[in-house]
């Protein structure tokens, strides 16, 4: 491998001196953490001698590594960070970073062959976008399909790499509308996981053929679920195929529906935070604190690094999770989880009134924050039908002002009783009783050793186990056991 060309070094010595940083911070994924201290001298020989700039390695991130580690640079009074590999480019709060891609190897010529036979008979306009590891040989596939389809006479849009320089100083635009778009002077902007294009006016995504140039990573199911009305096709650099039936992607889209039906049941709601990162994350996880509060339910924020099974598995009482993170990594497989875990997007859906899901599906949580608000669900006069339950059920909400036995502290306490009540599926179950707080739910929740009578200063009746050393108890055969 090329080091130089692949990490960069130039341009990322550049970066570094032209800002004056002092502290610097390399954060390479796992697979590219071999080649760290071989980047690390040719960094140094690069930066000089003179200049006395610290790099600091970075690894194992606490979550999904195409986001910037603000938090691990920080624990070094970093400047600044240099993100190497696959990364969403999310915005980051307060640290610049610079984004080194890479360059994975891809044919031309053969990619140009595969796409022209294919869009020859084609009558769609196409839109290109790629995995930003590609995006070193974007300009010569240009060319050559350009080329090669001239006589086509089929309009190409290939997108582009908005920045490899993330800075927090700098005023984001934000969306006046779903799918992270922008207005633009002659039509429509599309935002997307790093990448930008234009489309003309009065046209939309679902009037053109999608390419994706790429693995089928966490990129590809962003794509496919922002634009599931478009007809994908992707091309696999890697195995020099083309792939166009996409159908097993867009199944997701029946899977998260499911889950924002059982979210509608769900009395407490756990969120979930998976980045410290990304600008607004803070602002996101209270919109929906102040959504799920509103609506009746309990709400619970963790902090946990990347969930798993076994960790949320802790959390029995929560009857649904929400994901705060980047778009390219919320998207959770909570099949082998004891709770559904889904997008704030999802849970929008879930909480607000009258809300009934059109197909149109948001990835970033960050379209979300300056949306119009969804009305927050109120308890209707009738009966709401629960698809899961199959019944009609009432939502539960706390009510104000509905009589002497119902106003002020009181009212609360019935509301979090309700929202917290606990079920004994078994009888000799240890977790027992009614939780007032989630306080008081660990603490029914957890285990009790031998427990002292209330009328007697003797123990309960117990039996009594094994005796001795765990080298050697005095019930085990000094000899072992012959075949």
């Amino acid at each position: 491998m090329d080091l130089e060309l692949n990490f960069e070094i130039s341009r990322t010595a550049e970066f570094i001196l032209s800002r004056n940083f002092k502290r610097v911070a390399l954060q390479f994924p796992d697979d590219l953490l071999k080649y760290s201290t071989k980047v690390v001298t040719c960094l140094r020989n690069k930066l000089g001698s003179g200049n006395k700039v610290g790099l600091f390695v970075m690894a194992d991130t606490t979550f999904g590594s195409c986001c910037v580690d603000e938090v691990g640079a920080s624990h070094i009074d970093a400047d600044c960070v240099i993100h190497y590999g696959h990364t969403c480019l999310s915005p980051t709060s307060t640290l610049p970073a610079f984004c080194v891609f890479g360059k994975a190897s891809i044919s031309v010529s053969r990619c140009v062959e595969k796409l022209s036979s294919y869009f020859g008979t084609n009558s769609k306009p196409i839109v290109v976008l790629y995995g930003l590891e590609y995006a070193h040989a974007i300009s010569q596939i240009k060319g050559a399909l350009v080329e090669a389809m001239s006589n086509a006479k089929v309009e190409l849009i290939f997108s582009d790499v908005m920045c490899s320089i993330i800075s927090p100083l700098e005023d984001h635009k934000k969306s006046d509308g779903p799918l992270g778009c922008l207005g633009a002077a002659t039509g429509t902007r599309y935002n997307l996981g790093g990448l930008t294009w234009d489309l003309p006016e009065g046209q939309s995504m679902e009037d053109y053929l999608l390419l994706w140039i790429g693995p089928e990573n966490s990129a590809f199911p962003n794509v496919v679920l922002t634009f599931n009305g478009c007809e994908i096709v992707r091309y696999d650099a890697t195995e020099d195929r083309l792939v166009t039936d996409v159908s097993q992607q867009k199944r997701i889209l029946k899977r998260r529906y499911y889950l924002v039906e059982r979210a509608k049941d769900a009395n407490m709601v756990g969120i979930l935070v998976g980045t410290l990162g990304v600008a607004g994350y803070l602002h996101m996880i209270h919109q929906m604190k102040e959504l799920i509060m509103l609506a009746g339910k309990k709400a619970y924020t963790l902090v946990m690094g990347r969930p798993n099974p076994a960790k949320l598995a802790n959390f029995p009482e929560c009857d649904v999770f929400i994901y705060v993170s980047c778009a390219q990594t919320a998207l959770l497989d909570s099949k082998e989880f004891l709770a559904p875990v889904i997008t704030p997007f999802e849970a929008m859906l879930a909480f607000s009134s009258g809300s009934q899901w059109t197909g149109t599906y948001v990835m970033e949580f960050r379209d979300l924050i300056n949306s119009s608000q969804l009305e927050v669900r109120k308890r209707p006069e009738e009966a709401r039908f629960s698809f899961l339950k199959g019944g009609y059920v009432e939502d539960f909400e706390p009510q104000e002002n509905e009589g002497e036995d119902n106003d002020g502290a009181f009212a609360l306490a019935n509301a979090t009783e309700k929202a917290l009540q606990l079920r004994d599926r078994d009888p000799d179950s240890l977790v027992k009783g009614i939780a007032k707080s989630g306080a008081e739910f660990f603490v029914t929740r957890s285990y009790h050793g031998l427990e002292t009578n209330a009328n007697s200063s003797s123990p309960e009746p117990y039996l009594i186990g094994r005796s001795g050393k765990a080298s050697g108890y005095k019930d085990e055969r000094s000899e072992p056991e012959t075949l």
